[in-house]
């Protein structure tokens, strides 16, 4: 069995985990329905709420004797670490999975933590809005992106998830309920993005709206050497008028870079709905411009555009079902498409983990645009792992763990690498020492939900700590929570 999913992962992936996904999805959207529907949500909101804060009283009462985290299973997350920490410390049930509010007056949503990305944009869409920034994998989690950190293609306006929130309520160590915002508490709320649960238990969050637009009209240009890859990225980021601006890097010299706008109007004969099941994964699309050799102009209908990456999971799904693109694969089975990333980690064993641990890379990291063409030098020596992923985003001067090293907002792009690295002498601790080593050089950041190799010394080095641990030690979450550094570096995981 070991063997067949080392190396034939597709079978079991195709018989078992894509009909298991689709009744996942059928039962989450069912759920969503009806609590919309019989409008419990928020009723129960506080209900819920108050079972969090009794289970944290309990947790004192107990003496403190061993942190808290959350009772989610690790293999529910999107991130592909499971930690160690869920089996040795108190799991605080939370949960809170319900949109609460719209409200278009004050253009904001209210929302429970676990709330993912599909279930939003399929609940603001048909009402007109929705979010400002819409991170790419539908089971992508409100939480999740406070907690850790989101972004997406319109963050050259809008920044990373957290800076589009404008208030969060959290559980404390203490069992009291806080709500913060750029007003009130605002300390706890600078510190709380890319705290990973260490600060509190977030229970409920709200995040600004924007009205939505039917489609989304994309231009896409082939770009040939790595010099104008960057300057034509550059350029295009900084422009206000590009509602998106994206690229995917082929190889180090070959790109193609797309920007699009939001509108309502589109020409029929130029529509591509690259969401609907038996259409080609969105990269592989892409990719056709660059091998034609040809600029081009399509509308995509917005919430399509959203989730593009979705279905493929950007291009980590051609790694597991390699025929996964083949028009009659997509035809016939595409509508089960993608397995859920959760299910394939709890079906993942021991000799894939560490497979996967030691030849497979899946890393984000956030580095000044001005850095970009050095960054990707570095990424092909060190990985060489195609296709790569730009993002632009601004990086307002915020207090917080996260902030650019001046005074002034400064262009940030996320350089995403996900696969297989072809780099002849790849060894992944020493690959990705290097790596971090040079994000840190630039005054860069990593993600925290990928693979941390640093020391504790050069983490604080590469983030500002210092209102974090104030405001640790302010709520006396010494106790409490493990230091984020604890919760996310290497020896902390499976």
């Amino acid at each position: 069995l070991e063997a067949v999913l080392v190396h034939h992962r597709w079978v079991f992936v195709c018989l078992f985990l894509l009909p298991l996904s689709i009744l996942f999805d059928i039962y989450y959207q069912l759920r969503a329905w009806a609590v919309w529907r019989l409008h419990s949500a928020p009723r129960q909101h506080a209900q819920r709420v108050r079972h969090i804060q009794a289970q944290v009283r309990e947790w004192k009462n107990e003496g403190n004797k061993r942190y808290m985290c959350t009772g989610r299973p690790g293999w529910l997350t999107v991130s592909l670490r499971v930690g160690k920490y869920k089996k040795t410390h108190k799991n605080i049930m939370i949960n809170l999975m319900d949109v609460l509010e719209v409200d278009s007056e004050r253009q904001v949503v209210r929302v429970e933590p676990l709330v993912t990305m599909g279930q939003l944009t399929a609940h603001l869409n048909p009402m007109g809005w929705t979010i400002p920034v819409v991170p790419e994998l539908d089971d992508l989690t409100v939480g999740g992106l406070i907690m850790g950190t989101g972004i997406e293609s319109s963050s050259h306006i809008y920044g990373l998830f957290q800076h589009t929130c404008v208030a969060y309520e959290l559980v404390l160590a203490d069992g009291s309920l806080v709500r913060c915002s750029p007003t009130e508490n605002s300390d706890l709320f600078y510190a709380v993005p890319w705290s990973c649960g260490t600060l509190g238990f977030l229970v409920a969050a709200e995040i600004k709206m924007i009205p939505a637009k039917k489609y989304v009209k994309i231009h896409y240009e082939p770009v040939r050497g790595l010099q104008k890859i960057c300057e034509k990225f550059t350029e295009e980021s900084k422009k206000k008028e590009n509602s998106f601006v994206e690229g995917l890097v082929y190889s180090l010299d070959e790109a193609v870079i797309m920007t699009g706008v939001l509108t309502d109007e589109a020409e029929q004969s130029k529509i591509n709905r690259i969401g609907n099941y038996y259409k080609p994964w969105f990269f592989k699309h892409v990719e056709n411009y660059l091998k034609a050799d040809r600029t081009g102009i399509e509308y995509i209908p917005s919430r399509h555009y959203y989730h593009r990456h979705t279905r493929s999971i950007f291009w980590e799904l051609q790694d597991i079902i390699p025929f996964g693109n083949n028009p009659i694969f997509r035809y016939l089975f595409g509508w089960m498409v993608p397995p859920k990333i959760s299910l394939l980690k709890l079906t993942q064993g021991e000799a894939l983990r560490k497979l996967y641990e030691e030849h497979h890379v899946v890393q984000d990291m956030l580095v000044p645009m001005k850095s970009l063409e050095k960054s990707i030098q570095t990424f092909h020596v060190d990985l060489n792992v195609y296709p790569i992923w730009l993002c632009p985003f601004i990086l307002p001067n915020n207090p917080g763990m996260v902030h650019p090293k001046g005074d002034e907002a400064e262009l940030y792009v996320d350089i995403g690498a996900y696969g297989e690295p072809k780099r002849k002498q790849f060894e992944a601790r020493a690959s990705m020492r290097q790596m971090e080593k040079f994000v840190r050089s630039v005054h860069g950041f990593q993600m925290l939900y990928a693979d941390c190799y640093m020391t504790r010394e050069e983490f604080w080095d590469m983030f500002d700590g210092s209102l974090y641990h104030k405001m640790r030690e302010q709520m006396n979450c010494k106790d409490a929570f493990p230091e984020v550094y604890d919760k996310i570096c290497k020896a902390a995981r499976h």
